[in-house]
């Protein structure tokens, strides 16, 4: 039987397409290479963000060309779609897909004429990504994104709700809702029937609160303006089962910086709308992107971006040093920032982002939290540690009866923007 080998590098999308690959090789006979085993085939999903994720493409293509030489490579996702004559010359490469819709005659070259309609499993238990959009024409001026994915695309209804059916049977908690830009879901036109046209996010959302059995759903990330009446209501109406949290980017605080960065919306609208969410649901957690040093940041436009973080009340800021991504017109802007400048700036809001993530913790103290349990803390005897349904880690004692399960835990205190707890007695498991 043929050995297989598959990598990712990038986002929550292209660790689907990966997996959804992966189960199609092996329907059409291959079987996965153990550790130090060389492969027969290898199948490398790449990314291509920053120049860093280009780098590490790269790297990993040459490390598997030398520890499997035997075998072909393909080479599929973003990096692979912006530069193929780059990828096709590195060492072992048989093969360049460009487009995920070549995925089908990668099967069929392997003999599988019928490509799978979804996945039945991620890998180990608990949580699981589905795929349900693709493609995002935003075009802000930092990200190539809209370059390698601008098709947009939507997954039929029936087709999701059929995946998330199998991957609960097979024990998934967490069913964590992706796209290339997610709040796109269902508004290009000609989706078909089977897409019920009209269907947006919030009625495919509702449509899979209605499935049976032991899991909650988790939205990935959403731009602020895409997070709906509509959504709202389904989050405050089915807080156990639809995860209290919005991964909602915001990149800057500073209106010129937005405007070169080509973001839709200005930073008070931003504020207002996060606001409002926090007015609607009980203690949301809200988390976001920000990206320092853009061309042309001043120190003003730094503190403002500071005192957004603040006002909204992020649980987690993600931080990211402005990278010049070649191909972007934020690559070409006049008034690049030195290096040093990009590092403070990233310091200083990093500490911000931990100070408001402690003060979270600390806000839910008291509360029934509801906690995917997946692991023994590595160094506490008889402490479990897990996810919370509001994005926050929780530790508390517990037994193996607890693992792989959805677990209410009452919070007690709260450490380094952790929170420790106590089960309750009888813990409730999602209905």
């Amino acid at each position: 039987m043929p050995t297989l080998r598959v990598r990712t590098l990038g986002c929550k999308v292209n660790q689907y397409e990966t997996e959804y690959v992966r189960q199609g090789l092996v329907r059409a006979g291959f079987r996965e290479a153990q550790a130090g085993e060389p492969a027969d085939l290898c199948v490398v999903n790449t990314c291509t963000v920053t120049l860093e994720s280009d780098y590490k493409c790269r790297k990993l293509i040459r490390q598997l060309a030398r520890e499997n030489p035997h075998a072909e490579i393909v080479v599929m996702g973003c990096y692979a779609t912006r530069a193929p004559r780059e990828v096709a010359a590195l060492p072992g490469v048989v093969e360049v897909l460009t487009d995920k819709r070549q995925i089908p005659r990668l099967f069929a070259r392997f003999g599988l004429a019928q490509a799978p309609a979804g996945i039945a499993s991620f890998g180990r238990l608990h949580r699981a990504l589905v795929k349900v959009q693709d493609g995002c024409t935003m075009e802000c001026s930092y990200c190539v994104v809209p370059t390698v994915r601008p098709a947009l695309w939507s997954r039929p209804v029936d087709d999701v709700l059929a995946e998330v059916r199998r991957l609960v049977e097979h024990g998934h908690l967490e069913i964590v809702l992706s796209g290339i830009h997610l709040g796109h879901y269902g508004v290009e036109p000609g989706i078909g029937a089977a897409n019920r046209p009209g269907t947006r996010l919030a009625g495919l959302v509702e449509r899979i609160l209605s499935i049976e059995g032991e899991f909650r759903v988790r939205l990935s990330s959403l731009e602020a303006a895409e997070a709906t009446p509509e959504l709202l209501d389904l989050l405050a109406s089915h807080p156990r089962r639809l995860c209290p949290h919005l991964h909602l980017p915001m990149q800057s605080g500073a209106d010129r910086v937005l405007r070169r960065m080509r973001r839709r919306a200005s930073a008070a609208q931003f504020i207002e709308q996060c606001l409002a969410m926090r007015e609607r649901l009980d203690r949301p957690s809200l988390t976001t992107d920000v990206i320092v040093g853009f061309p042309g940041e001043t120190d003003a436009d730094f503190e403002a971006t500071c005192r957004a973080v603040e006002t909204v009340g992020f649980s987690r800021v993600h931080v990211f040093r402005f990278s010049a991504r070649e191909g972007t017109p934020a690559a070409r802007m006049p008034d690049q920032l030195p290096p040093e400048v990009k590092r403070d700036r990233a310091t200083r809001l990093a500490a911000i982002g931990r100070r408001l993530a402690q003060r979270y913790a600390e806000s839910l103290c008291g509360m029934e939290i509801q906690v995917m349990v997946e692991s023994c803390h590595p160094r506490k005897q008889g402490i479990l540690a897990g996810t919370a349904d509001r994005y926050v880690t929780v530790e508390f004692p517990g037994g193996p009866e607890h693992l792989d399960r959805l677990v209410t835990v009452v919070a007690q205190s709260a450490a380094e923007g952790r929170l420790l707890g106590l089960p309750r007695p009888r813990h409730n498991i999602v209905p």
